[in-house]
């Protein structure tokens, strides 16, 4: 999940909201203006709406807050986190890379409900020490952002993966069993029953007359059904792919075009022709970068003809590279890091071939076939 909209960075960490975070936001603005002015009629609408909307923007502070700390762990651990996208459901921190051990996926997978319990102890105690009277409206958010911290806590808590909770049981088996790819679709078929639990409760909330609520608790179900089903995927795609090299599925016949070649000629004679994606230009007599369609998307159709390919393609000094003893399941989380298509394979400073998303897909397909 990629964020629509960027907030700027925090510790160095790409900050992002996906446009369903507002989904959660004005619900929250709604539900609690309405509860607030069925529980003090006296109060002025305006005071209510300002503490609904002010209650939102703290949530969404301290559901930040929740996602650094996963983050902040992960980085002293040495893994690197590019970015973190809060949603309708929560918040995801993209972490380069697997932990390298139980206790490493332990500590990040508990830091962030140890953070939201805080957080909502901090609150609840702020709470108290507001009651009295002139504070009434400020005891009330307080308090109101005190129970919504514990209770994400709690709900991140559930055993289920990928939820905090699963994470921190796949840490667990994991250091138990010391297979991480077992323990992974161990807590995933875990997840899957949660999930399928959580969908039930809603169904059979929603028609005893709990409303939207039952409904919201069934949407959660699905959500992490569909998440839980996308884990057990993933572990069983890394153990396909564990074994298989780079050199074993890449193309080894590159296209080499020049680099004054203009973008229409490329198009015209090589893309719509031959349906290759991708091209190594060549300059002065050696590679110098690479275009691919993701390159020729990015200049506008009336400047085709003029635009010749060196101005346009990724030098091969920016390029990620990989060599054929690289694994293909280290491979394709490099293109995904950084949405590429395809990746140059090196050997001893010469270029082999090239190693694709296409590739990948097609020997899984491949296999799928046999052991079907």
């Amino acid at each position: 999940m990629r964020s629509q909209i960027k907030l700027g960075r925090v510790f160095g960490i790409q900050i992002g909201l996906h446009y369903s975070w507002f989904v959660i936001a004005l619900l929250i603005v709604f539900s609690l203006f309405s509860e607030l002015r069925s529980a003090h009629a006296r109060w002025n609408p305006a005071l209510c709406l300002t503490m609904a909307v002010a209650t939102a923007i703290l949530f969404f502070v301290s559901l930040l807050l929740h996602e650094l700390s996963h983050a902040v762990m992960a980085t002293r651990r040495g893994l690197p986190v590019r970015e973190i996208t809060l949603f309708a459901l929560g918040g995801i921190s993209q972490i380069e890379g697997e932990a390298p051990d139980a206790n490493t996926e332990f500590r990040i997978a508990a830091a962030g409900p140890a953070t939201s319990v805080l957080i909502g102890l901090i609150c609840h105690g702020l709470a108290r020490l507001a009651a009295a009277p002139g504070l009434a409206p400020l005891a009330e958010m307080l308090s109101w952002l005190g129970y919504i911290n514990l209770a994400l806590a709690g709900f991140n808590l559930l055993p289920g993966y990928p939820l905090d909770g699963g994470r921190i049981l796949r840490s667990i088996l994991w250091k138990k069993t010391g297979d991480m790819e077992r323990a992974t679709r161990m807590v995933a078929k875990i997840g899957q029953g949660v999930a399928g639990g959580m969908i039930g409760v809603g169904i059979v909330e929603y028609f005893g007359g709990a409303g939207l609520g039952g409904l919201w608790i069934a949407f959660i179900g699905w959500f992490l059904l569909q998440a839980a089903r996308e884990s057990y995927f993933q572990a069983d795609l890394k153990r396909a792919l564990e074994a298989v090299r780079v050199g074993d599925l890449m193309t080894h016949e590159c296209a080499l075009v020049s680099g004054g070649l203009s973008v229409q000629d490329l198009v015209d004679e090589e893309v719509l022709k031959t349906g290759r994606h991708c091209f190594l230009v060549a300059e002065n007599g050696g590679v110098a970068g690479i275009v691919t369609l993701r390159e020729i998307k990015h200049v506008a159709r009336g400047q085709w003809p003029f635009t010749a390919l060196r101005d346009i393609m990724l030098p091969r000094e920016k390029l990620s590279m990989v060599t054929p003893s690289t694994s293909i399941s280290s491979a394709l989380e490099l293109m995904v890091r950084n949405d590429l298509n395809q990746l140059p394979v090196i050997s001893d400073g010469h270029l082999d071939g090239v190693v694709s998303r296409g590739d990948i897909l097609g020997y899984l397909q491949t296999r799928a076939a046999i052991e079907a």
